[in-house]
């Protein structure tokens, strides 16, 4: 087997998605494999670059591509001292004064975006960052002009189709003028990477027909995964170890609301669907879950609001076992369907979390694992054994905990002598008769006690005494200086005492026990019935786990979540971005492109590259041609190639 290597450069890089996949890239004909490797990329954003190194393994350059005219028309101002145009030696210089076999341009798509209104659009600022995929094509092109790179690829929205229309028209003039066949074409992101979320996208595939003569394929395509192949994997939301990705968003408490209200799998248009009486929610109530009735005596059953028809993302909850929406710049539930319908909040709460506790296993299922603990907390270690009903003579054990009748013969005496040992208890009546007639009695106000021994509990003999002289009730109302008062003195005052809720507190004493001191105070709050409390303000902001009526926790994503999702990283990685704020990280992973994606047309055109090597010229294939040659080209290169060996 002979190793050779591909490589590769990316313009408008971003923090290095589409780098990673292609380092990941694989591909071979006959014996001859290929290795990819990267020689750098180019993005304006200094943090986004710190990633890029982390992500691609090379550094990479930071420079803006702008011309002076689109700088000013972006920013609105002139650019600082120092500033200069980029010039297509910078690109060379960039990619280590080498010429790349394939070329990757991910252009800002703000401006082509359906999330950015037609009016924004057309604005002088969105217009000057939509001409920058024009500017970066001519760079790339004039930096490599003298050796052309193999394959240029240009990714970026479908929109790009309709808003950027003329603007392609001119790239694909540009790349026909300096040799190109060039094809364009739309794919799913989550379908050529095997992802667990839609990502439409545009995808322009030049190649040089000089240097490329074969067919280029389309990868192959994949199943959406659900949400809940990646997300379950991971640790729950918040988890310290999971690093500062992982926290949960804080978002304003209506938010939180609205989000438990939309029906998982759909969007807002549920809100619309609620019954609202002079302002309020008709049907809900929203109570801490420690207050919390059972749901018999709550709100009765309600309508179903899920959604039909068109679906929108906008405050969309995505179902656990569906692929996410796609994963865009701005992560918040207005931005796209960046909320989830996680059924793990069972766990947090004493639910499904640590199941195998004190767990009664069917005899029907099999065991979990044995574990070393052995005790009912530490696994499934209990079983419902239907086999004590099938004895041929009743039911087995039958003498477990058994007391036999004073008239009834004696059953085995074994030696083991507890109550589950066999039948070694009996009925006997004669303590009626005076035997053990001590025995928790209490004596008369008026009788002589019986004898006082060295064990001092009420079941060792006659300890308790009917006190006549004054009931709980006028004891209760007796004040401590009245000389009837049985708590004299002060003597255990504070046992088991309920403070009022005017009144001052005892001593807090170490053992803070009800029996301890005056530890419980008379709550006026929370009388009988009445479950009110303070809810925070609409424009609060805070981490909320709200039980949404489908029994769920409706939250956004986390920004390690959106990560998994975008397939930055494996669920059971972790990830770190620069810098500390989480609007830039989720930017920069919305903004990325899925490396498992950019892995499989990095394959699909190393195959392409290592065929046009080894001279080969049509490569049969049940994939569809990504960028075709006409029939006579074929036969132009077929004869040029006889022509050269005669």
């Amino acid at each position: 087997m002979r190793t050779v290597d591909i490589t590769h450069f990316h313009i408008f890089c971003g923090l290095g998605g589409g780098a990673k996949g292609f380092n990941a890239g694989q591909a071979r004909v006959g014996n001859v494999e290929a290795r990819f490797k990267c020689l750098g990329g180019i993005d304006v954003d200094p943090a986004g670059m710190r990633d890029f190194e982390k992500l691609a393994g090379v550094p990479g350059t930071v420079m803006d591509l702008f011309s002076i005219e689109q700088y000013v028309a972006f920013h609105g101002h002139m650019p600082p001292t120092g500033w200069r145009a980029a010039t297509p030696s910078d690109i060379h210089r960039a990619a280590q004064n080498e010429t790349p076999h394939i070329v990757f341009l991910s252009a800002p798509c703000k401006g082509f975006s359906g999330l950015l209104s037609e009016s924004m659009s057309l604005s002088t600022k969105y217009q000057a960052l939509n001409e920058l995929t024009l500017r970066g094509i001519w760079l790339t092109l004039e930096a490599f002009k003298d050796d052309a790179v193999s394959l240029v690829v240009f990714e970026n929205v479908p929109r790009i189709m309709t808003r950027g229309r003329h603007l392609l028209d001119q790239i694909v003039q540009l790349l026909r003028h300096y040799g190109y066949a060039v094809n364009e074409t739309t794919h799913d992101c989550g379908e050529i990477g095997g992802l667990a979320q839609s990502r439409k996208r545009f995808l322009l595939v030049a190649r040089h027909e000089k240097k490329v003569p074969p067919f280029l394929y389309v990868p192959d395509k994949h199943r959406l995964k659900p949400v809940s192949d990646i997300l379950s994997k991971m640790p729950m939301p918040g988890d310290l170890r999971a690093g500062p990705m992982h926290r949960v968003p804080t978002l304003q408490w209506k938010t939180w609301v609205r989000l438990a209200m939309v029906e998982a799998g759909s969007d807002w248009r549920s809100l619309n669907r609620l019954r609202v009486v002079d302002g309020k929610l008709a049907d809900y109530a929203i109570v801490p879950e420690h207050l919390a009735r059972a749901p018999s005596n709550d709100v009765g059953q309600i309508t179903d609001i899920r959604e039909q028809g068109r679906r929108n993302d906008y405050l969309g909850v995505s179902r656990w076992s569906e692929h996410s929406g796609t994963v865009s710049g701005g992560g918040r539930p207005g931005n796209g369907g960046f909320c989830v319908e996680d059924p793990r909040v069972k766990r947090t709460s004493g639910g499904a979390g640590f199941n195998n506790v004190y767990r009664v296993i069917d005899i029907s299922g099999s065991s979990p694992a044995i574990t070393g603990g052995f005790g009912p907390t530490a696994g499934g270690l209990a079983i419902n054994d239907p086999t004590v009903g099938e004895g041929p003579n009743g039911p087995h054990f039958k003498n477990v905990y058994r007391i036999v009748g004073w008239d009834n013969s004696a059953p085995t005496v074994s030696s083991g002598h507890g109550p589950s040992s066999g039948g070694t208890n009996v009925a006997d009546p004669r303590p009626a008769e005076g035997a053990y007639t001590s025995k928790y009695r209490v004596t008369k106000f008026n009788e002589a006690s019986g004898t006082v021994i060295a064990a001092s509990t009420t079941g060792q003999g006659a300890f308790a005494v009917a006190e006549p002289r004054t009931s709980i009730e006028e004891q209760s109302a007796l004040d401590i200086d009245d000389p009837r008062c049985p708590w004299k003195e002060g003597a255990h005052t504070n046992k088991h005492k309920v403070l009022t809720w005017a009144g001052h507190s005892t001593t807090i004493t170490g053992s803070v026990q009800p029996a301890s001191g005056g530890l419980s105070v008379a709550d006026p709050r929370h009388s009988e019935g009445d479950i009110s409390f303070e809810l925070p303000k609409p424009e609060d902001r805070l981490v909320a786990v709200i039980r949404s009526p489908d029994n769920t926790w409706h939250r956004p994503l986390t920004t390690l979540e959106l990560a998994a999702l975008q397939g930055l990283i494996d669920p059971d990685e972790d990830l770190t971005l620069d810098g500390q704020s989480e609007s830039s990280w989720r930017e920069r992973i919305g903004n990325a492109v899925p490396p498992k994606a950019a892995r499989a047309i990095a394959s699909m055109m190393g195959r392409t590259l290592l065929l046009a090597w080894s001279g080969q010229t049509f490569s049969l294939s049940s994939s569809d041609i990504w960028v075709r040659q006409v029939a006579i080209a074929l036969s132009v290169d077929t004869s040029e190639q006889l022509l050269g060996m005669q």
